[in-house]
């Protein structure tokens, strides 16, 4: 069993910025895919950001790009979501997740293991 724990989630004015992060108590999170995905309230959860083992490639949903950036340290098992210019949409219960190394996928059933999520709110 993998465990990722979250963090870094809280309340911020819309405009404002917010880290979090996802450290995986796992000796092969090198060699694993790594996304964030969220879910509002009374919605379906839906895939943020990706990125690949060695950090080279990146993906994201189109209403967070250029404004959210996906990183890791494989040093300290952690993998990072920076989300700046945050906007009241934006609030939801944000999840990390472990995939098997290959393509990046954005689908939620590619994703092997779930961390048990940190709330983001952003007030307006």
């Amino acid at each position: 069993q993998v465990q990722l724990v979250e963090s870094g989630g809280g309340l911020v004015q819309a405009g404002g910025s917010l880290r979090l992060s996802c450290v995986v108590a796992e000796r092969t999170f090198v060699v694993k895919n790594m996304g964030w995905f969220r879910q509002a309230p009374g919605k379906e959860r839906e895939f943020v950001a990706t990125i690949n083992w060695s950090g080279r490639w990146t993906d994201y949903e189109d209403s967070v790009k250029g404004r959210f950036t996906i990183s890791r340290e494989n040093a300290n098992n952690t993998v990072y979501l920076q989300m700046n210019s945050l906007e009241p949409e934006d609030t939801a219960v944000y999840y990390c997740a472990a995939d098997r190394p290959g393509a990046l996928s954005t689908r939620l059933e590619d994703y092997d293991y779930w961390g048990q999520g940190t709330q983001v709110t952003v007030s307006s």
